[in-house]
This record gives C-alpha cells, structure tokens and sequence, in this order.
C-alpha cells in the first residue's frame, strides 16, 4: 500500500512538474531574448566607434551604419595613439594575470584555514574575515596604510595587493571547502602522513576548480576594469591602465596631447581633428571585448561555483 501511495505520489510530482510545449515554447524566447538584450551594449558601443564624429555631433547617436555614416577614424586615431594604448593594455594584461593569480591563492588558502573546524583560532578569524563585510575603514585610512606605511605609491604594487583579498571571495572560497570537500578524505589523508600543504595542493585543489574558476574571474574583473586605484595612487603614465587612461580620456579630451606620441601640436587642433566621441566608444570597446572572451571558457565551473551550498529539489 505504501509503495502504491509513492508510485501515486510520483506520477503526481512529475505531472505538476511538466510544462506544455507551448510554455516550453514561449520560456525559451523568452530567455533567449534577454540573453540577445545583453549584447546590445556591446553591439551599440560598436556600432558609435565605427559611426562618423560630424553625424555624432549633428544627428546624435545612430542604431545602424549606413555607407554615409561610418568610419573608422576612431580606431585610425587609436592606431596613431598605439604606443601608449598597447603600453596601457600591457599593464592592465600584467596587473589583471599578476594580480588574479595572488588572488586565487590567497583566497583559497585562507578559505581552506577557515573551513576546517579544528583549528583552535577558526571562530575569531571567522569574525576577523567578517567584519570587512559590513564595516570598512574608510577611505583616508586606506591611503594612508598604502602610500604612507606600506609605501606603495607610483608601483605596480599599489594596482595588485589592494584588490587581491575580499572577505566575499574568502567566504566563497570557506563555503565550497566545508560543503564540498569531505572530512573523510582529509582524516584518511592524515592517517596516510600527509602534511596540510600536500593535503592542500595534491588532494583539495584538484577537486576545487569550480571554486577556483569562480574566485579567479571575479578578481579578473575587478582587476580588468578598476581605474579607481591608478586614479589615486599612480601619477605616471607609464603605470595607467587602459582603464584609468580610458577614465583621463572622458573626463578630459585634453590627456592624448601630454604624451610623447601625439601627432598633434596644440590642443585647438587636438578637439578639431579627434573624433572624440567615436573614440571614447572605440577604446570602451577595446576594454569590454577582451574579458568579455574569457567567460565562455570558464562558465561551466563558474556555474558551479556560484551555487555552492544550494539546496536542490
């Protein structure tokens, strides 16, 4: 009788939980058409950079190109600019790699430390990882610890060590140790002779790429687009990121004539010839497609990073 009531039950769960053709229909348009939505950003930033500055500057922004309406003097401009762009890209290729491989060690080790329960100290470092989630010390102490303490000013330091530890990353990284990795395997481990950096290299970090991938493109983002830090601890050129040099460029058409490459002599000719529209478009584009390549590859264990300790149905 009460394998009949389960059967019942069953058949009753799987009708609830079936959905018709047409609803199939309907929710897959549905998310593919916000899954297109997303794209448009990119796609408009495209379309302005290849758009003409004098159709810009008279007709506004254009949905379409037409042959009246395109040109490529932006990126004709950038190509001229390109010892100090490709030198602005280098350092944010040298600060994002540099920066998100610290990154993701740090984060993993000390996620590790907080998820084994037997440490003596595990609750007070819980609280200490914490309280950076709901307090911060303010931006004048920052600069204070970083320029005047630690010394860090004007080095490529000063656009890597601020960003490579969160207290959100850490408590992801504590989350998927303690929910994924079994005490079992650490305690047979153990038995075996294993020492907590063999343990760590050899047995836990080979199951954790899910973890890893996660931690690793959101320090890749945050590194990627941060112009902030190079804003206010960097004040030569040949340590701006192509974020930051992007950020001077839209706060200030004027930045381009100070370096050594420009082929303009004076700022009345720079504002007459630049296209500055299209080109503030043009190196927006630059940054976006770049990171905008790597998630593809890493989506998978993105995914599966982003629903630890869910509960499934």
């Amino acid at each position: 009788m009460a394998k009949k009531v389960k059967a019942v039950s069953g058949d009753t769960m799987s009708r609830l939980n079936r959905i018709s053709p047409l609803s199939n229909f309907l929710f897959n348009t549905l998310f593919t058409l916000l899954a297109l939505m997303c794209f448009l950003p990119i796609i408009f930033i495209a379309i302005i950079s290849l758009t003409d500055n004098n159709v810009i500057r008279t007709q506004g922004y254009q949905l379409w190109l037409t042959a009246e309406t395109i040109s490529a003097d932006a990126y004709a401009y950038l190509w001229t600019q390109r010892q100090t762009i490709l030198h602005a890209l280098w350092v944010s290729i040298y600060v994002t790699a540099i920066g998100t491989c610290i990154g993701v060690a740090l984060t993993t080790v000390m996620g590790y430390v907080l998820s084994r329960t037997e440490h003596k100290l595990n609750n007070f470092l819980t609280i200490l990882v914490f309280i950076p989630m709901v307090f911060g010390g303010g931006m004048a102490a920052n600069y204070v610890v970083t320029s005047q303490i630690l010394h860090l000013r004007d080095t490529p330091w000063v656009l890597i060590l601020p960003l490579a530890v969160s207290s959100w990353n850490v408590t992801i990284s504590r989350t998927f140790f303690r929910s994924t990795i079994p005490d079992s395997i650490i305690e047979s481990a153990k038995i075996d002779g294993a020492s907590q950096m063999t343990i760590f290299t050899q047995i836990v970090l080979p199951i954790s790429k899910p973890v890893l991938a996660t931690i690793g493109l959101f320090l890749a983002f945050g590194y990627w687009n941060d112009w902030f830090q190079a804003q206010l601890y960097i004040s030569t050129d040949n340590l701006r990121s192509l974020q930051s040099m992007l950020n001077q460029i839209q706060l200030n058409v004027d930045y381009l004539t100070k370096n050594p490459t420009a082929m303009l002599t004076s700022t009345s000719d720079l504002k007459k010839n630049m296209p500055q529209e299209s080109v503030r478009m043009a190196i927006a584009f630059v940054v976006a497609v770049p990171i905008a390549c790597v998630y593809p590859f890493f989506q998978k264990y993105f995914i599966s990073g982003l629903t630890v300790g869910a509960v499934k149905g």
